[in-house]
């Protein structure tokens, strides 16, 4: 059970800080139910983002520059064990980054009152997600004698986190519409290639998660729009100047278009910031 307390923000920030994975998604699961049973409640008396550190990680994996982190050919088993092991670790720190924009901004003044309830039970929603995908690749990197925290990984998803800690447009801009929504763009590849190398169950992973990411994009997109009517900013033009400001580089393509209209990912955001 979520312990001692009856606030969305504090059973958040428990999530958070747990530093054992198991434990991280066990909360994870626990927070979500909690709410959904009306066991948790939104406060007024929001405690400042100020307050919010970094979230609890294991020991391993060691983060290192992406550079040096193991190569992700899946045509044999270590190449296979190394790209579930970095989307293991890309899950990891969604779990963090859902929970985090709860308790970071489930009380910001760009979220209409009546919309907070709204905000909170989409973005526990994306939690409880990331938490049951992070289990499922680690569970199949058990299966191939492998687990999370066995290879090398870098923060570069925390990191832009980081970067947008101050600013709800910023974190919706760069962590769901840009981040996520390049997993749409790579997935699908990742899922053929698993199957042209025979390894079906990892790609039925893959899968489930890339149909899912969908809906988490959609509510990056849902949100972000609602922030710019409070702002009373033009959506497209709001979202290039954040991408700028940011996020260092340009989009890469070729984007996937097709999953990207489904989460309601206008081309017109993202095709003129294209490499």
């Amino acid at each position: 059970m979520i312990a001692n307390t009856t606030s969305i923000q504090t059973a958040c920030r428990q999530v958070l800080a747990a530093c054992d994975p198991e434990e991280k998604c066990r909360l994870a699961h626990v927070c979500v139910a909690a709410w959904k049973a009306g066991e948790l409640s939104f406060e007024n008396a929001w405690r400042p983002s100020s307050e919010i550190g970094t979230p609890g990680r294991p020991e391993n994996p060691i983060l290192a520059p992406p550079r040096e982190v193991q190569r992700r050919r899946v045509s044999g088993e270590k190449g296979r064990i190394a790209l579930l092991h970095a989307i293991a670790h890309i899950e990891f720190n969604a779990i963090n980054l859902a929970f985090d924009m709860v308790a970071r901004f489930g009380a910001h003044t760009d979220i209409p009152l009546e919309k907070r309830s709204d905000f909170i039970e989409d973005w526990l929603n994306v939690g409880d997600d990331e938490s049951r995908h992070f289990k499922m690749i680690n569970e199949r990197l058990a299966e191939l004698g492998s687990h999370y925290g066995a290879l090398t990984a870098h923060d570069g998803l925390w990191e832009a986190a980081i970067a947008t800690k101050d600013d709800i447009a910023a974190r919706l801009a760069i962590a769901p519409l840009v981040l996520e929504a390049r997993g749409l763009d790579v997935t699908p590849g990742m899922i053929n290639r698993l199957k042209r190398a025979g390894d079906g169950p990892s790609a039925e992973i893959l899968e489930t998660i890339y149909q899912e990411e969908i809906q988490h994009v959609a509510a990056g997109s849902r949100w972000f729009h609602h922030v710019c009517n409070a702002r009373n900013r033009e959506p497209a033009t709001y979202f290039h100047e954040l991408v700028q400001a940011h996020y260092a580089g340009n989009l890469k393509p070729p984007f996937n278009s097709v999953a990207r209209d489904a989460a309601n990912l206008l081309r017109d955001f993202y095709e003129p910031l294209a490499q």
